[in-house]
Parts: structure tokens; C-alpha cells; sequence
């Protein structure tokens, strides 16, 4: 806000007859004075003395003219000098306020030159975002189209510009994931080698970009191939953030090996070919519920976190859970393991439950650890069930279990004993029970375990 300058009071200009007014006061003043003093001469009795009086009084009178008119120049002289100074003031205030007021004026054309090259500068930004956004969204139709053609080369050159346009526009990565897992999810021709091939660069595509220590990572991208078909499927070493694959079918090697999930892995009611986890590393829970696996299944070394459901699945190739850790309760119930399965030096720091699970072929669990309850009531083993070493710290129950072939808890530890009421197993000589259990013979083929 303005300060107001104070306003100075109106210069009046000194009539020509106050000056008058002035010397005719002074020569009455001095006249006066003279006439006082030559009355008062006149008195002396003595006419020398009278004459030295009358001089003197002349003299005065003389000189009180001349001191008035001398008091009236030197008034006349400081108000000439009033004046100047009061006109120098009055100069250097108007050339101040001229000079605020181009201060003022200039700033105000600053500001408003300002103010329109801010919009300028907006509307440029505006219309290069505009024209950045029409090219993206042109590029980004154009990659889909060729996505979409009949030809399987130029399906490629579109999958190639949708990764192209991924890297150089980190936003638009997301997008281009659905996309791809869009295409990977509709139904293909069984057995079409160039739309085989096609879809391998697709998945490609995607596994190549989530490899955390790689410069070429997408961060935060979700995989959605819910149902979709996926040859030779490699997420080796990749990052999957609540990753979803439920029904998916899986044709050929397929490899987890060494990835991380993060958030739930949902491979529920996939069917795979040959499968290997080795070195998993899950923070979610996986769900492997209702799998098929047609050959070999490798989980070896993985860490479940969050636990494992892998209930009413089938493994028809030999499976092995060597030295994988489990964090939480794990289910593998009514799951049919048909040939070899191994669970040695597992380590199941949750609730294991085995209810209902058949084994066809050897099940080991040699040096496992059980932290906690483990379940294996009315689980079938169709040959050799092995337990020896293992640990179990919490309660044991094999209650109605069926055992088809060799026995053997050999310096297996029970901080109970274990529950194997109403429990079979085959005759034979190779078994070895944990201590104090009660064995009962029932016929030739069969032994009955009851608890004490």
C-alpha cells in the first residue's frame, strides 16, 4: 500500500506594496524617533550642549532607519532563500514521484511481459504435451494394429514397437503388460509353429523386463495370464508382483527358478509339462491348488514365506521339495504325488497338512524338520516312506494312514509320541517304528498301529 507524501502548502507571491508598506514604516519609525529626540534637545538650557543633542539625535534617528531597513533586507533575503530552498524541495519531490511513478509504470510493463510469457510458456508446454500425447497415443494404436493382423511377422514388428514404446515412456508400461497378457490370454491354433512363435516373443517381452537388477526393469509390473497358453515359459530370475496364472497351461520346460514373487503367486489349476521353483523366494502365498504337472517338478531350495496350498493337485513325474523352507501352514491335502517324491531336509516352520494325500512312489523325508503340527492322517504311501532323522517338535499324527511298502523313522525325534491310531502297513521286515509304538498283526499282509 501507498504512503501519501505530504502535501506543502500553497507559495503565495509578495505584493509590490508590502515592500512599500515596509520602507514607509521604517523611515515613520525613524522619523518618529528623530522628532523624540530632537524634543527632548530642544530642553537643554545650554545651546552647545542643545546642538551636541540634536546632532546625536540625527545620528540615531539616522541610524534606526537604517538598521530597520537593514532588519527588513535581511528579511527580504531569507524569504528569497526560503524560497529557493522550498523550490529546490519541491523540484527533487516532483522528479521523486516522476521517478516512482516510471518505477512503477516499468514494473507494471515487467510484470505484465512476465505474466505473458508464463503463458506462453504454458500454452508451448500445452501444445507439446498435446502433440507429445497424439504421437504416443498414435504410435501405441498403430503398435495394437499390428498386433492384430493376419501375419505372423507383422504380429512380431508390432510386439517389438509396443516394447520400444514401453522403454521410452515409463508410463505407458503398465498398459503395455495388459496388453501383452491380453494377447497371450485369447485361445491359439494347437500346433501353428509361427503363432508359437509369436507368443514366445511376447512372453519374452515381458520376462525380459522384470529382472530387478537389470537396466531394463519395469518396476511394479503385474502379470495377468489368467487361462492363457505359454510355451516354454521362462521367468528365471524375475520379479512377479501378484502374479496370476490360475488355469493356465504351461507346454514345455517351464522355469521359476530363482525368481521372487511378491504379493500372492496364483498358479491355481495350471497344468504344466516339467516345472522347476529352485530357488523361489516367495513373500505371498503361493496356491498351487488343483495343479497337474505331467513331468518333472522341481521345488528345490525355495523359501514360502507366506506358506504353500497345493491341495487336490497331481504331480505325475518325479517331485522333489528338497530344502525348502515353509513359513507358514502348508497344505499338500488330497494331492497325488504318482512316482518319487522327496521332502528332504525341508523345513516346515508352520502347520503341515498331508490329510487324504497319496503317494504312488517313494516318499522321502529324510532330515526333515517339523516345527509344528504335521497332519498325515488317512495319507496312502504306495512305496518306501521314509522319515529317518527327521525332527518333530509339535505333535505327529498318522492316524489312519496307509503304508504299502517299507517303514522307517531310524533316529527320528518326537518331543511326544507320535498318534498312529488304527494306522496299516504291509508286512515287512525292513520297518523301523518310532519308539513305543504299539504294532498289532492283523492277517499275512497287513499290521495295525494303535495308540497306547
Amino acid at each position: 500500500m501507498a504512503v501519501d507524501e505530504p502535501t506543502e502548502r500553497e507559495l503565495r507571491v509578495m505584493p509590490w506594496w508590502l515592500v512599500l508598506v515596509g520602507l514607509l514604516a521604517a523611515v515613520a519609525l525613524g522619523w518618529l524617533v528623530l522628532d523624540l529626540l530632537l524634543t527632548e534637545a530642544d530642553r537643554a538650557s545650554q545651546p552647545d550642549t542643545r546642538a551636541t543633542l540634536r546632532i546625536d539625535a540625527i545620528r540615531t534617528g539616522l541610524t534606526v532607519v537604517a538598521g530597520t531597513g537593514g532588519g527588513l533586507a535581511l528579511l527580504l533575503a531569507a524569504r528569497r532563500q526560503w524560497i529557493t530552498e522550498r523550490a529546490q524541495r519541491h523540484q527533487e519531490s516532483v522528479a521523486a514521484r516522476d521517478q516512482a511513478h516510471r518505477d512503477r509504470v516499468q514494473a507494471h510493463a515487467e510484470a505484465v511481459a512476465e505474466a505473458a510469457q508464463r503463458n506462453h510458456d504454458r500454452q508451448s508446454g500445452a501444445a507439446e504435451h498435446d502433440a507429445a500425447e497424439r504421437r504416443l497415443t498414435e504410435l501405441y494404436t498403430r503398435a495394437v494394429e499390428l498386433l492384430g493382423n493376419d501375419s505372423a511377422a507383422v504380429r512380431l514388428g508390432g510386439l517389438h514397437a509396443l516394447e520400444r514404446l514401453g522403454q521410452d515412456n515409463p508410463g505407458q508400461r503398465p498398459t503395455i503388460a495388459a496388453v501383452l497378457c491380453a494377447y497371450l490370454r485369447m485361445p491359439a491354433p494347437d500346433d501353428e509353429p509361427r503363432e508359437t512363435e509369436v507368443r514366445r516373443s511376447a512372453q519374452l517381452v515381458l520376462t525380459r523386463h522384470l529382472h530387478a537388477d537389470d537396466a531394463a526393469h519395469w518396476p511394479e509390473i503385474t502379470l495377468d495370464l489368467t487361462g492363457a497358453r505359454l510355451v516354454g515359459f521362462d521367468a528365471a530370475g524375475c520379479t512377479l508382483v501378484d502374479a496370476n496364472f490360475t488355469a493356465a497351461t504351461f507346454t514345455g520346460t517351464t522355469t521359476f527358478a530363482g525368481a521372487t514373487a511378491r504379493g500372492p503367486l496364483r498358479l491355481g489349476k495350471a497344468t504344466f509339462g516339467d516345472v522347476t521353483f529352485e530357488g523361489l523366494t516367495a513373500d505371498g502365498e503361493v496356491m498351487l491348488d488343483d495343479v497337474r504337472v505331467g513331468g518333472l517338478a522341481s521345488f528345490d531350495g525355495a523359501a514360502f514365506t507366506d506358506g504353500l496350498s497345493c491341495r487336490r493337485s497331481g504331480f505325475a513325474g518325479p517331485t522333489s521339495f528338497g530344502r525348502a523352507t515353509f513359513g507358514q501352514p502348508t497344505s499338500f491335502d488330497a494331492t497325488r504325488f504318482e512316482d518319487a517324491a522327496t521332502f528332504q531336509e525341508a523345513a516346515f516352520d508352520g502347520a503341515l497338512s498331508m490329510e487324504h494325500t497319496e503317494f504312488g512312489g517313494s516318499a522321502s523325508f529324510h532330515s526333515a524338520r517339523f516345527t509344528s503340527m504335521a497332519l498325515f492322517r488317512w495319507t496312502m504311501f504306495g512305496a518306501e516312506a521314509l522319515f529317518d532323522r527327521a525332527r518333530f517338535t509339535d505333535a505327529a499324527n498318522f492316524g489312519r494312514s496307509r503304508f504299502h511298502g517299507m517303514v522307517s523313522f531310524r533316529d527320528a525325534q518326537f518331543s511326544r509320541p507320535p498318534q498312529v491310531e488304527q494306522a496299516r502297513a504291509v508286512v515287512d521286515p525292513g520297518h523301523r517304528w518310532p519308539a513305543g509304538t504299539v504294532v498289532q498283526r492283523l492277517d499275512d499282509e497287513w499290521l495295525l498301529l494303535v495308540d497306547r
